[in-house]
């Protein structure tokens, strides 16, 4: 499940040092965690009580597995203010301010699309086909369930507009049955949508708001996270080394 965090209120577009929304995975924080430990577990395990090369070789397991369990699970977030939006993915961080933005679109994967035709995945907002199939059979039934409770309040108010117990809403008063279409999961037109979509409808929501903004416009920036590759490289270098010499 993906939540975002938020570090202050909405961003406006006056105010250039408005604070970022945070988007995360926190089932990927809580994977991340558990492999985390697993391979702390094993690695000084095997540092500890191993003999002749399986320290060495363990020690560079870990300087390699370490860094790209980070990447691939603790790492990734979609940071996005009134300027631009941030992607931190496993390897790369891109910086789009919302003018070089032309559209993002979510298919078995959710992307971002600059002006120049490059598209960047969202690692922090994974699908997930059964969440949208979850949402679809939830609207279906809050779908179905809107269509009896307008059969039941157009037979009231024939029988009981003006009678005993008569109410417009029929017998729950105000609200009745419309609590799934607007409980967690319904977008803001109401519809109920998987947890991505709904943060993908709010960044296009934000690339339409800010797109124009003087403030919003610039280049596109990539940078490689040399501090995930380069402890990757070196304990698959050491480890290498380790295996071709026996």
């Amino acid at each position: 499940m993906t939540t975002p965090e938020h570090e202050s209120s909405a961003p406006q577009p006056q105010s250039p040092e408005s604070r970022d929304r945070v988007f995360r995975s926190s089932a990927g924080i809580a994977g991340g965690a558990l492999l985390l430990a697993i391979v702390g577990w094993l690695g000084v395990d095997a540092l500890v009580t191993g003999g002749g090369r399986v320290p060495w070789l363990a020690l560079a397991a870990m300087i390699l597995v370490v860094p790209l369990v980070v990447a691939f699970t603790l790492r990734p977030a979609v940071y996005v203010n009134a300027e631009r939006l941030r992607v931190r993915n496993p390897f790369r961080v891109i910086v789009l301010p919302w003018g070089q933005v032309s559209g993002l679109r979510s298919g078995y994967s959710n992307e971002v699309l600059d002006r120049s035709g490059a598209k960047y995945q969202l690692w922090a907002l994974p699908v997930s086909l059964r969440a949208r199939k979850r949402a679809a059979r939830q609207e279906a039934r809050a779908a179905a369930a809107g269509v009896r409770e307008a059969g039941g309040a157009g037979g009231a108010g024939r029988t009981g507009a003006g009678g005993r117990g008569g109410s417009a809403f029929g017998f729950g008063g105000p609200g009745r049955g419309s609590g799934v279409s607007a409980g967690a999961g319904a977008g803001g037109d109401g519809r109920i949508r998987a947890e991505t979509d709904q943060y993908m409808d709010d960044l296009r929501e934000m690339q339409e708001r800010y797109g124009n903004a003087e403030a919003a416009q610039g280049e596109v920036s990539v940078r490689w996270a040399y501090e995930i590759v380069g402890p990757a490289v070196a304990g698959a270098v050491v480890l290498a080394i380790l295996l071709a010499v026996g």
